[in-house]
């Protein structure tokens, strides 16, 4: 019999009670990351150690959780295990593998990324029957340049606003990427104060074994001659003056990215999957079956199907590939 996947506040799993990143309170639920599309308060979760921190930050205690390292595998009922692998998005994200005696293997990626990253362990990439995968990039377009390239316009950018006496802002999430700015940064010595909330999830970072130039925590009378990274449209921005944005998203490769922010300039840095990383994914993965998620899933599907590879959205309409009569 083959697993059923349903999709409605997330991925719901019923042959073995279980949810994938629910985004409403369930009884049970693998939560793969702390970004706030990912969580809820839940009766019972399974998470990371780091994840586990992030989540008390921002949603409070559970009443019941397992905590798995990655690699260790747990009997989740009689007949299905669950290990939890590295997904390279942010620190301690997570791939829930399962294995049922009946349905095989199921791999579910939640938010992740192939390419490595300064501030996210390495993505590994374990076989499965059913990859049930995010797409959020799934379009050719999206393919990510170097990183050594994209940091060095995040340089350039932040020592010249400072020359020219403005101060260098990077709008950019409070999780994830404002560590792999930091990293990023770093090595330029260049004096960076966080948003108060991105400070306290950095701090977690730190608590977690990861370690950061030094940093200070945003202040409007002391800001000047500093890099500030703050969230995408908060309201602290206007404190700043005269300033120089700047924002930090993989969407930053449409060229409206810049003036849909209303920013100076707009760095493709992203902790998603690209286009190529996605289908170098599914290779290394060789699924039987794969169900995409998020972002351009029927197209990416679709893509999949042109390859050979059985392949449906999930929550979608999916568009059958009819061929053309001559």
């Amino acid at each position: 019999m083959p697993w059923d996947v349903r999709h409605d506040k997330g991925v719901w799993l019923p042959q073995i009670g279980w949810w994938l990143d629910a985004r409403q309170g369930v009884a049970r639920s693998f939560v793969t990351h702390a970004h706030s599309d990912h969580i809820a308060r839940h009766h019972e979760v399974v998470c990371t150690a780091p994840t586990s921190l992030f989540l008390r930050e921002r949603v409070g205690r559970r009443k019941l959780e397992h905590i798995l390292p990655f690699g260790h595998t747990e009997q989740l009922t009689l007949d299905c295990a669950a290990t939890l692998h590295a997904a390279g998005h942010i620190l301690g994200s997570a791939q829930v593998l399962l294995q049922h005696q009946e349905h095989g293997s199921l791999l579910y990626t939640g938010d992740f990324k192939l390419r490595p990253g300064l501030a996210a362990e390495a993505c590994t990439s374990p076989a499965a029957d059913l990859l049930i995968m995010e797409t959020t990039f799934g379009l050719p377009r999206y393919v990510f340049p170097p990183a050594e390239e994209v940091a060095a316009g995040l340089v350039s950018f932040c020592q010249e606003a400072l020359a020219r006496k403005q101060t260098p802002v990077l709008l950019a999430y409070s999780l994830g990427k404002t560590q792999e700015l930091l990293r990023i940064l770093a090595p330029t010595g260049l004096p960076m104060m966080l948003h108060p909330q991105a400070a306290r999830l950095t701090a977690l970072y730190e608590q977690c074994g990861m370690r950061f130039a030094p940093y200070g925590v945003f202040n409007a009378v002391r800001h000047s001659g500093q890099v500030v990274i703050l969230p995408p449209h908060d309201r602290l921005l206007h404190l700043i003056h005269p300033r120089r944005t700047a924002i930090v998203t993989g969407w930053a490769l449409d060229s409206s990215a810049q003036y849909q922010y209303g920013c100076d300039a707009a760095f493709p840095l992203s902790d998603h999957a690209g286009f190529d990383d996605l289908l170098a994914f599914v290779e290394l993965v060789r699924p039987k079956h794969v169900l995409t998620l998020h972002g351009f899933a029927r197209e990416f599907a679709a893509t999949l199907r042109a390859r050979g590879v059985e392949a449906w959205a999930i929550g979608r309409e999916n568009q059958l590939d009819l061929p053309l009569e001559t």
